[in-house]
């Protein structure tokens, strides 16, 4: 037998199935200006905070890591307001996502998730096993009667982001506890918050969750925090969920650099509020420029926008033309989404530079 023939015979259920992530292009030959506006990443960086507090870590790099995060989790939880014994720490919120369907999903059982929803959610069910059950959306937003009404026997995990990924929509806190009530106890609904921050005047889910056995509210640091290249996230439920999770969480998943950056991080409240209000005053206005070169565009509630074109032709021209000027969007066939471009909100000037090269594109094109 062949050693391909004899590791094919050997992969768990599920695992060849899985096409592989593709994260948003950051280069391109020859072009020293990339604009890189794909991966919705903060345009400011990390707060001086976090970088100084990481450059401190450095020195200890010998030492092992605590096991048990309790500064990073006492930090989010004094901020947040929650207790720090419901909080668990994971290399990004996609780590929480793997504790969770490795103990509450597998052969046999389904992990449902929206159609426009984040491409890792049938990626994690997989990988487990389960059979990953994509529910429609109505107008680019969640259907909370869809989701409910996709609900089985069978049924373990429902994803939620909120705000939506690609398509920056929201789904009310009214809408949430609904469908939270709405599911049997052996179900577990995640509220993927990893661009709640954006959304003014939205905990994430941490209310739903705080009073509900079978929540799960997860949060990163990768996007307003300007930390993804450190990889650290979040999960908050009850006290049984996180002692399930802790089991197959490893000892030593974050670094001393990691949990040092991130807690700093999440006490700089200035950096936040500067990042969250320049981020809503160039959306607002990224928005308005697109709509003005007659773009579908949904209210944001992220830190990036949704360009819907005409067709799929058109929106492949568009992408076409914005990298001959060094701009990088990120395109969302996968998504379902073959008519649009994902747009990072960047700088005033990063956004400037956008417009006027789509400007020109429809002009071009006319």
């Amino acid at each position: 037998m062949t050693q391909a023939g004899g590791i094919g015979a050997i992969v768990q259920p599920g695992i060849m199935e899985i096409a592989l992530y593709e994260s948003g292009a950051s280069q391109l030959a020859g072009r020293s200006d990339v604009l890189k506006l794909s991966s919705n990443e903060n345009p400011f960086g990390p707060p001086q905070s976090a970088q100084d507090a990481i450059a401190e870590a450095l020195g200890a790099l010998h030492r092992y890591p605590p096991t048990d995060h309790a500064g990073l989790r006492g930090a989010i939880g004094e901020v947040h307001g929650l207790d720090p014994g419901r909080i668990i720490c994971g290399v990004g919120s996609d780590e929480v996502f793997i504790f969770l369907v490795q103990s509450f999903a597998g052969p046999g059982t389904e992990v449902l998730y929206s159609e426009h929803g984040f491409s890792m959610y049938p990626i994690l069910a997989r990988s487990v096993g389960a059979t990953p059950v994509v529910v429609p959306e109505r107008d680019r937003a969640v259907d909370v009667d869809a989701l409910l009404g996709a609900v089985s026997g069978r049924t373990r995990i429902v994803f939620v982001a909120n705000p939506g990924n690609p398509t920056g929509t929201f789904v009310t806190p009214a809408e949430l506890e609904r469908l939270a009530d709405g599911l049997p106890e052996t179900c577990i609904l995640v509220l993927d918050g990893a661009y709640a921050e954006f959304a003014p005047g939205y905990d994430g889910g941490a209310a739903i969750a705080a009073k509900r056995p079978n929540v799960v509210m997860t949060r990163t640091f990768s996007k307003l925090y300007g930390l993804g290249g450190l990889r650290v996230g979040w999960g908050y439920a009850a006290q049984p969920v996180i002692d399930v999770l802790n089991r197959v969480r490893g000892p030593f998943n974050l670094s001393n650099a990691q949990l040092a950056g991130a807690e700093a991080a999440v006490r700089d409240r200035a950096w936040v509020e500067l990042c969250l209000a320049r981020n809503a005053a160039a959306r607002d206005r990224l928005t308005s420029d697109l709509r003005a070169l007659e773009l579908g565009c949904d209210t944001s509630f992220a830190n990036f926008v949704l360009a819907r074109f005409g067709t799929s032709a058109e929106a492949d021209a568009a992408e076409a033309h914005l990298r001959g000027d060094a701009i990088l969007v990120r395109k969302v066939a996968g998504y379902g989404l073959p008519h649009a471009l994902r747009i990072t909100v960047g700088s005033d000037a990063d956004c400037d530079r956008l417009v006027q090269s789509l400007r020109a594109w429809r002009e071009s094109a006319r």
